[in-house]
């Protein structure tokens, strides 16, 4: 049983009633969509199954069809399901019988699809051995072999597209294997020549967003598409790079292939789909990508009859008015039931001022039916005033109304004076907003005081002055003065700046030039930075008659640019300080700490040695070494570290080295020297503005035991190369120096044997941002044995280059190698 939606509506308001028409037809529409939909599908999967079977094109499969159904007397759609029938019947009855012997396919009847109760020919197995079965992809009468089935595939999933969303990704999905297509994209051409992005998959949403809207300009293979009826192929990156504005970077998709897609008896919009493989698309992918199109047309043109066919030739006519029309007006055509009243109204035509309570402009509103979009208009003066002006001919100018409308969840209100007029079984309407006045001065006064400007009129003919509100807060005046007249300006300008705005208000006055002038001027406040933008209208003999402009705050720039300045000069001053320290610790480090260029002999060892300052910012370093012969015929090995850097660090650093020379060279053991070492900086430290701390290494070495004797104060250990084996020599106690008075200093000894390798370095060597210290020992001792364990001439050079050390701090290294005897 059926339910009439109009039941019980005799106690109805008359808005109710409009409303409920509405619902219904909406609810017929639905329907009347499903039942395309519906018919589209099963239209769309028998011509797959035609296109697949007896290799036809999309334009023939239909033919096809249709001159089958006409020569049997029957319906389209009587014929689809006969043809999806017979395969159905073919698949059960290869299933009933699989050990039947194969039989010759029936031949198909004249000019038409084969007979519905063809069987295929089949194998032994029964396995079914039509072209179908088999899947191979038939174009233009030949069997292309490495697309099996697709063509089917697509067809069946074809059927249940609903929109281009749905198209573009089934395309996707159906060609992304076989051909490798990583993105589709689908255009569909509107009534004003523009492109717009309907559908797509594979695109990132912001990509997607910029390339949602395109004007119909020269340079885009989509628009090139559309205007020529012909594909294009895009298989050279570079090459295609000049001629066209691609869409995204060329290394994502360097292959591309955009293609018409057919309409109502013209291109309605372009599909184009993007490769990320490299090479051009051979003929079988082309044929490929071709019926792909011709086959998802349908889909399409679900949408196409969604949104309706064009106007007639009236409507062209009023809209060539509208276009220069200024104003709001729209044209309305009337929506009548089959008993010929008024249900609703279209939007036909619309100027381009027209702005409704959304925000929705222009050709925005054609097409949008009035209670559909402005529901609450039902029912109102505003709608018997329309049917009133349609009837009986005479115009309708009705009092102000408000309208109220919900625009993304925020409440919208606007005072409209509306007048309809009829014209031809239609009728004309324009309105005038009241509240956009008020809106845009509003708007206007935000702006000024935002940009802390004000606008100001001089009516040279009348002696007459305007200004802004914000003029008066610019020149820090009363608005109960009034405006300043030119007269009165001298007196509140700074004395420099008068002959130059004189020459320029002369130029503004005399010759009409606009003009653009800085100024300054005395307030309450201090002096402010003003600019004056000013133009002049002029009679018909050239004469200016009257001055637009504005003037403008510049005091807050001014002030930021004095700053800036001033800052930037202090900046110029700090860095010429900065050079001459960094100038000064260079050349004091380089007398204090010479670098041999080749190793050194020393005790029977032989030495090298590795210096690299930092690379990165402008003081110098307090990295250092000491090797020396001590009197005694042993040798002293030292390597240290001072924190921070410039003339400081260098101090501490030459302090450090030539202290511990003398300690050891008068007879000091090893921690003892070590200990007043870490004295010495904490007195040092007293009288400085913050503490110096150091990491140290000492070792003493003596030729005729071959022992070495060694402390640490904070530093890395050093390494010991023996055999091709690298190790780190397990460290006595010590902290850093400068660190604690108490604290206290441990020794170990070692004996080197002849092919010994001992590195000591500094951490430069090794540290690493964002890295741990036990990763870059790692890599140090890594390099290292693979380095010395060997015959290599340089192995110090050999293992700084596999380091690269960051260049962030200064480096320093000794390797102190024991001759094979």
């Amino acid at each position: 049983m059926k339910t009439d939606p109009m039941a019980g509506a005799d106690d109805a308001s008359p808005e109710v009633l409009a409303l409920a028409k509405v619902v219904a037809r909406l609810r017929a529409e639905v329907a009347e969509l499903e039942g395309l939909a519906a018919t589209t599908a099963v239209l769309e999967r028998a011509k797959g199954v035609l296109m697949v079977r007896e290799g036809l094109t999309a334009e023939a499969a239909y033919e096809a069809l249709a001159g089958a159904a006409a020569r049997r007397g029957r319906t389209l759609m009587e014929e689809c399901w006969i043809t999806l029938g017979g395969i159905r019947s073919r698949s059960r009855t290869a299933k009933a019988a699989p050990a039947a012997p194969a039989a010759p396919a029936a031949p198909p009847a004249p000019d038409g699809p084969p007979a519905a109760n063809a069987e295929p020919p089949q194998d032994g197995d029964g396995a079914d051995r039509s072209v179908f079965s088999s899947g191979r992809y038939v174009a233009g009468g030949r069997a292309d072999g490495p697309f099996p089935g697709v063509l089917a595939r697509l067809a069946a999933s074809l059927a249940g597209a609903r929109g281009p969303q749905d198209t573009a990704g089934i395309l996707h999905a159906a060609l992304r294997d076989p051909l490798g297509v990583d993105g589709v994209m689908i255009y569909r051409l509107d009534e004003s020549g523009r492109l717009g992005l309907v559908g797509h998959t594979g695109i990132d949403a912001m990509l997607a967003a910029q390339w949602q809207d395109i004007p119909p300009v020269a340079g885009v293979a989509a628009v090139e598409v559309i205007t020529s009826g012909r594909p294009c192929w895009l298989e050279d990156p570079e090459r295609d790079a000049e001629a066209y504005r691609l869409i995204g970077p060329p290394r994502r998709w360097p292959t591309r292939a955009w293609l018409p897609l057919p309409g109502e008896g013209r291109v309605s919009g372009a599909i184009g789909f993007l490769r990320a493989e490299s090479g051009p698309f051979d003929a079988a992918q082309r044929e490929l990508l071709l019926q792909a199109v011709r086959l998802c047309g349908g889909s399409l043109r679900l949408v196409e009859h969604r949104e309706g066919a064009p106007g007639d030739w009236e409507v062209t006519a009023v809209q060539k008015i509208f276009d220069v029309l200024s104003g709001a007006a729209i044209l309305l055509s009337p929506l009548r039931s089959p008993t010929g009243e008024v249900e609703d109204y279209r939007i036909e035509a619309a100027a381009p001022e027209s702005v409704d309570v959304a925000g929705r402009r222009g050709k925005e509103l054609v097409g949008r039916r009035v209670l559909e979009t402005y529901p609450t208009v039902a029912g109102t003066p505003l709608w018997y005033g329309y049917l009133d002006a349609l009837e009986t001919g005479s115009t309708y100018e009705g009092e102000p109304f408000s309208y109220r409308e919900v625009v993304a969840g925020i409440p919208a209100t606007s005072v409209y004076s509306v007048r309809a007029t009829r014209l031809a079984g239609r009728l004309i309407v324009s309105w005038i907003r009241h509240d956009a006045g008020a809106r845009e001065a509003s708007r206007l006064a935000a702006l000024q005081r935002l940009g802390n400007l004000g606008w100001a009129d001089w009516n040279l003919t009348t002696d007459t002055i305007n200004w802004s509100e914000q003029v008066y807060a610019i020149f820090d005046r009363a608005p109960g003065q009034g405006p300043m007249t030119l007269e009165e300006l001298p007196h509140h300008l700074v004395p420099d700046d008068l002959p130059a705005l004189a020459e320029a208000v002369q130029r503004l006055l005399g010759e009409g030039a606009p003009i653009d002038q800085p100024f300054r001027i005395t307030t309450d406040g201090g002096v402010r930075h003003l600019r004056i933008v000013a133009e002049a209208e002029t009679d018909a003999l050239g004469a200016p008659v009257e001055v637009h402009g504005f003037f403008q705050d510049l005091s807050p720039q001014r002030d930021a640019e004095l700053a800036l300045g001033a800052s930037e000069r202090a900046n110029l001053v700090q860095r010429g300080v900065l050079k001459a320290e960094r100038a000064i610790a260079a050349r004091l480090q380089h007398a204090l700490l010479p670098v041999p260029e080749q190793s050194i002999e020393l005790v029977g060892l032989r030495v090298d040695i590795a210096y690299m300052p930092s690379d990165s910012g402008v003081n110098v370093g307090g990295d250092w070494y000491s090797a020396i012969e001590l009197p005694d015929r042993s040798a002293l090995f030292v390597v240290g570290d001072v924190a921070g850097h410039g003339l400081d660090a260098v101090g501490t650093m030459a302090q450090l080295r030539f202290t511990a020379k003398g300690m050891i060279i008068t007879g000091s053991a090893l921690p003892d020297a070590m200990a007043r070492l870490n004295t010495l900086l904490l007195h040092t430290a007293a009288g400085m503005s913050s503490a110096a701390t150091a990491t140290m290494i000492m070792a003493r070495y003596w030729p005729e035991e071959r022992r070495l004797a060694w402390v640490r104060a904070g530093h890395p250990p050093p390494l010991l190369v023996r055999g091709g084996e690298a190790r780190f020599l397990p460290p006595p106690e010590g902290i850093l120096l400068g660190a604690w008075a108490d604290a206290v200093y441990g020794q170990e000894t070692l004996e080197l044997e002849p092919g010994d390798h001992l590195i000591l370095y500094t951490d430069g060597l090794v540290e690493v941002p964002g890295e741990s210290m036990d990763h870059g020992l790692g890599r140090l001792a890594a390099a290292a044995a693979e380095a010395m364990g060997g015959s290599c001439q340089d192995p110090l050079a050999r293992v700084l280059a596999e380091l690269r050390p960051a260049g962030r701090d200064d480096v320093c290294v000794l390797d102190i190698q024991v001759p094979p005897y």
